[in-house]
């Protein structure tokens, strides 16, 4: 189930996006960006539907992909 994320606190929008970008632990990118440089990027993509935010039910879990 997609969640706009207009319907979301500013707080959790963040707290959402944040987890997604630290899920894995470690970037190992071309370049190291910081924390606050990465929430933009992945904001910036919702706003202009790039991706989305996605709750499962079954499991409870949250998760941003690239809109189908």
């Amino acid at each position: 189930m997609q969640i706009p994320p207009e319907q979301l606190s500013a707080d959790a929008l963040r707290g959402i996006i944040e987890e997604f970008i630290t899920r894995e632990g470690t970037e190992y990118g071309a370049r190291e960006l910081p924390l606050a440089t990465k929430v933009a990027e992945v904001e910036a993509q919702l706003r202009r539907g790039e991706v989305v935010i996605d709750f499962d039910p079954v499991t409870d879990t949250v998760d941003i992909r690239p809109r189908d």
